[in-house]
């Protein structure tokens, strides 16, 4: 497990002269006094600690359901390298037949997989009519069918009502239409911005209770910066507040507030949402803005679709791949792009998440000079057959 932690807390210390202590906990902030009050967890001692610049970087919690049994044994939110170490270690010693997912978001996903590939029985519970709703319901679909093809028992629109258990242990998942026998449950619901601390501080809270900031990741307190899950965000398509725990955004925010608090000056102008994720062979991609989001703001747009195949098809290898992307019906502008295929298709999106940094129109992005070579793409990529296909309908 050594090779998943980047840098242990005695690296920070002998290298970057950063005394990191783990296993303390800040339990309140005083802004006025500007201290923080801190427990060592393997200790039992309480002290405050002074404070000229504070930087809360607390991250985001798994969301947890209140029903019936949540609290029982067995059930585990994976968002930390610990929780995962934990779920292996079950996994691994109490060989668990059957687990159900509670949501259909990456974690979920991901999880899905892993467990899939261990010879799990499986099943996912998902109250939406697709897994994945950061995509359109029809590129979601696409994963949907994956699930199934790979084993995974789907339960869509259905909306979990509690857990049954037995010896304090949980035995089975109640949804409001069937009862899913289980040996473990993992949630997958999405998590939620570990703000509290800031909030009973007074600080100024944002989108979905992240800590607001500004592109310096201040917060509205002097001194007082926040950075990664826990943090607001600023989305450059919508051009409103946004909330995203992703760990590419995490650590550009990080690097901006440290910059700032060490004197220089930085700035995170915001993000469009791109992400990237896996089941078994098929990959799945979005950035920018959705349907539902664009129906919420109003914005008149079109759409276009197309099915391609990652490589030339006669190439060994080639996959399946569809492409959506999304623009502003007047103007043409790039609004979003979803992608769903198989190896090579997913890293397509940064080319659709770089225009839409750029502010292309999908008149532009027509003629982007790409690269072409049978073991990669077709003649024509199918990022630019997609965005042709939607300049067509403007």
């Amino acid at each position: 497990m050594k090779s998943l932690v980047a840098v242990t807390p005695e690296t920070f210390r002998k290298e970057r002269n950063i005394d990191a202590r783990v296993l303390h906990e800040v339990t309140e902030i005083d802004l006025k006094g500007r201290r923080v009050h801190v427990r060592k967890l393997d200790a039992a001692k309480e002290w405050w600690e002074s404070f000229d610049q504070l930087l809360i970087a607390t991250g985001a919690l798994p969301i947890r359901p209140d029903v019936p049994g949540v609290d029982a044994q067995g059930i585990y939110g994976v968002n930390t390298l610990q929780s995962g170490i934990e779920v292996r270690q079950v996994v691994d010693q109490q060989a668990p037949k059957r687990a159900v997912i509670i949501g259909g978001g990456y974690i979920g996903l991901e999880m899905a997989e892993a467990l899939v590939r261990r010879g799990l029985e499986v099943s996912l519970v998902e109250r939406a009519p697709q897994v994945m709703v950061t995509l359109d319901p029809d590129m979601g679909a696409l994963v949907s069918e994956a699930l199934i093809a790979v084993g995974v028992a789907l339960y869509r629109e259905e909306s979990l009502q509690g857990f049954e258990v037995g010896k304090g242990r949980v035995q089975a998942v109640i949804t409001d239409k069937r009862t899913l026998p289980a040996d473990m449950v993992i949630l997958g619901m999405g998590v939620r911005p570990n703000a509290t601390l800031a909030k009973e501080s007074d600080i100024e809270l944002g989108e979905k209770g992240a800590i607001a900031v500004n592109e310096r990741q201040q917060t509205n307190v002097a001194g007082v910066w926040a950075a990664g899950d826990c943090a607001q965000s600023f989305h450059l398509v919508s051009r409103k507040p946004f909330y995203v725990a992703l760990a590419t955004v995490a650590n550009k925010q990080g690097h901006v507030a440290g910059v700032n608090i060490g004197g220089g000056s930085a700035i995170f102008p915001g993000v469009v949402g791109t992400a990237v994720s896996k089941i078994c062979d098929v990959e799945v991609a979005r950035t920018g803005l959705q349907e539902r989001e664009l129906q919420q703001l109003g914005w008149e747009y079109v759409s276009g679709k197309i099915e391609s195949s990652t490589r030339v098809g006669y190439y060994p290898g080639a996959g399946r791949i569809t492409v959506k992307a999304l623009a502003e019906k007047k103007s043409g502008r790039l609004l979003g792009g979803q992608i769903v295929g198989q190896e090579g298709a997913a890293k397509r999106i940064d080319i659709l998440a770089t225009a839409l940094h750029a502010g292309f129109t999908v008149q532009e992005m027509a003629n982007l000079d790409l690269s072409y070579a049978p073991p990669y793409s077709p003649v024509a990529d199918p990022v630019l057959v997609a965005v042709r296909k939607v300049a067509q309908s403007i």
